[in-house]
């Protein structure tokens, strides 16, 4: 414990109720979750498979085990330890109790494009515009997030939208079921429900989980709070830890009046503050904690530091978002070449996507490298959606969206006509399509050359089926692709071989991701199989996005709320304007607080320098438009900043600087 300060070391050492940890940015919160699960199962005598901890991404789930791993040091009594994200542990219980939830075994889990094709199908069978698919998904999420059924948001449905949104939330549950599949929230909302109404599951996982630690807290939703709430129970063995200005999620349904509503529910809650920041310079700490005074707050802290006073806080008006950009591109290659800083120490962060279009030109043409944190996530790629459509229809025959993504392909001359046929029969005898193919009554309907072809791929499917089970899953899986030829229908359907090559490359790795997912599952539960594995890996794209590592050197293009968590030596804050940050639609609704919370994380991100860009004029659809400088500035202390631009009508520093750093290279090779 010697290297916690007193504050750390008595969020690690009370255990005698729950616990309120509330941790200011950079204050050490990892070490603090890490070190109390050590000290819950070395020195309290809590067996590790009596012990959760919940995290919200992958990454943080990663790391926080490797740092429990190293600090429990091989105790076996750290066996069956979860370290887990709120959905996989949802997965988890709904998996361990699908006979008392009405689920066959081999469930599907529905990611944001399964739901999407699924409701545009139905808005389409009930003549209603499917172009407003984004807006029904997004109402149904809300809903199952407030822990609302179909009756209850139709019930309270008034306008034509939120009807439309209701009716289809019904029809979509209908079918989720009618495929044994759950969709992301019903991951948390499915578990709730089973356990209020089947109070005996309640008390085995009450029983089996002793003690709950829950991190990112202000960032949980109201069902995520009611699993906490009733997996908790009475004994009050829970320790959160949370930060209310760091809440960023409001518009995904996080809630952090949840950390307020934690008082009420557990009134001998104990609420120990972290404000010793061991990231950023007093200068950065000075700035944030007098930004984020301007929103009201249940539990006041102040961070500070001992990492010294630090370089003032740059604020550099440019005349229009062109110039912003190159200024922004000019620092870095600077900063690189004079001061020998690493590229990867450095990261631009900004409220919205479209600010980063200029900004890579810019750093292209100054040859600056940059790694952009978002794009084509690896499992949205077409040719690991086939695949994983294949192994979804191996695993849950009853996933009709995954057996019409793969019934053609390729191609087996079964057409639109024939698949007509086939989901009206599906529909009419309410089963799948893939168990309809083997009905009498289907030879009624069908043409027996089409029925044929449609028989000839269940029966093979059902071959690879025992194939999985019989032998070894990965080896049928590959007779599979070699059985349809997918490597030459890559080929086939590639620009070039490279790409070609490529995309072979991603199956592989896929190959390889489910061989090793499964083999990690069956240390832990040896009857684990192929299905168990391929829902982890559906689960795993589905948090985990955009959270690969990147070790090169490269400075990092994000958004603010893709920056929460992240650190960096130097920080570059563009686009700080009105209607910027904060954001027309925050500044419309008055959801100013939040947009506050956000410019808060940006300026925490901070380790040694911060720099804040904003523009004076911006196009906005071929229209030139005046900018404000963000009532942000305003709240920032004056004494720390240096201004640079603010009274000049055409700066021309960044083009100075520019060709300076353009010497100095030139120099190098001299």
């Amino acid at each position: 414990m010697s290297r916690l300060n007193p504050r750390q070391k008595e969020a690690v050492d009370y255990i005698g109720g729950p616990l309120l940890v509330l941790a200011g940015a950079g204050s050490g919160k990892t070490s603090v979750i890490t070190r109390k699960i050590a000290y819950l199962i070395n020195a309290c005598g809590i067996a590790g498979r009596n012990i959760a901890a919940v995290t919200f991404t992958n990454k943080a789930s990663r790391e926080m085990k490797e740092r429990v791993n190293a600090l429990l040091e091989g105790n076996p009594a750290g066996k069956g330890l979860t370290v887990a994200t709120f959905h996989n542990l949802g997965l988890t219980i709904i998996k361990r109790e699908h006979k008392h939830l009405g689920f066959k075994p081999g469930f599907s889990i529905f990611d944001d494009q399964d739901t999407k094709a699924l409701l545009k199908d139905l808005m389409l069978q009930n003549n209603e515009e499917s172009d407003q698919v984004d807006v029904v998904r997004n109402q149904i999420s809300s809903w199952k997030n407030e822990m609302l059924t179909p009756a209850q948001a139709l019930a309270s449905a008034q306008l034509p939208q939120d009807i439309l949104c209701a009716r289809a939330y019904e029809e979509y549950e209908q079918h989720l079921r009618a495929y044994n599949a759950v969709d992301f929230d019903d991951l948390i909302l499915v578990p709730v429900r089973l356990f209020e109404e089947q109070p005996q599951v309640l008390e085995r996982w009450q029983n089996r989980l002793r003690y709950l630690l829950v991190d990112e807290y202000q960032d949980t939703n109201l069902s995520q709070y009611r699993l906490v709430k009733l997996l908790v129970g009475h004994r009050g063995a829970l320790t959160v830890v949370g930060d209310d200005d760091q809440s960023i999620y409001a518009w995904r349904g996080a809630r952090p009046e949840n950390l307020v509503q934690l008082e009420k529910d557990y009134p001998s809650l104990k609420v120990v503050k972290l404000e010793q920041n061991y990231r950023s310079t007093s200068r950065i700490l000075k700035a944030a904690n007098t930004l984020i005074a301007n929103n009201p707050h249940v539990y006041e802290k102040t961070l500070w530091s001992d990492m010294g006073l630090g370089d003032p806080i740059r604020v550099i008006h440019t005349r229009n978002e062109d110039a912003e950009c190159e200024r922004i591109a000019t620092e870095t290659l600077d900063l690189h070449l004079r001061n020998n800083i690493q590229f990867k120490d450095m990261a631009v962060l900004y409220r919205g996507n479209f600010q980063a279009r200029l900004l890579e030109m810019k750093l292209q043409h100054y040859q600056v490298p940059y790694k952009l944190n978002g794009g084509t996530s690896f499992f949205a790629r077409a040719e690991i959606k086939d695949l994983m459509s294949y192994l979804k229809v191996l695993v849950n025959p009853d996933d009709d969206n995954a057996f019409l993504r793969i019934i053609n392909l390729p191609r087996r001359e079964i057409g639109p006509s024939t698949l007509q046929k086939l989901g009206q029969y599906s529909v009419e005898r309410q089963i799948s399509m893939f168990n309809a193919c083997e009905e009498l009554g289907l030879e009624q309907v069908m043409p027996a050359n089409a029925l044929e072809r449609l028989r000839r791929f269940c029966s093979w499917m059902q071959h690879i089926y025992r194939q999985c089970h019989q032998g070894d899953p990965i080896d049928a899986i590959y007779e599979m692709m070699r059985d349809i030829d997918y490597e030459g229908w890559i080929a086939q359907n590639s620009s070039s071989d490279a790409m070609a090559e490529k995309r072979m490359q991603n199956v592989h790795f896929l190959m390889d991701s489910l061989k090793s997912t499964m083999e990690r599952l069956q240390e832990d539960e040896p009857d684990a199989g192929i299905q168990e594995a391929i829902n982890r890996l559906i689960l795993i794209d589905m948090l985990d996005r955009q959270e690969e590592e990147d070790d090169s050197n490269r400075v990092q293009l994000m958004t603010l709320h893709a920056s929460k968590g992240l650190e960096f030596p130097h920080v570059f804050l563009m686009g700080m304007e009105e209607e910027l940050l904060p954001h027309r639609n925050s500044i419309e609704t008055d959801n100013i607080e939040e947009e506050r919370r956000l410019a808060y994380v940006g300026i925490t991100r901070a380790k040694r320098c911060l720099t804040i860009t904003l523009a004076k004029q911006r196009k906005q659809y071929g229209e030139v438009l005046d900018c404000l400088p963000s009532r942000f500035l305003d709240e920032l202390p004056p004494e720390d900043l240096e201004i640079e631009g603010a009274g000049e009508k055409c700066p021309v520093q960044n083009q100075k600087r520019g060709q300076a750093t353009l010497n100095s290279l030139k120099n190098m090779f001299d």
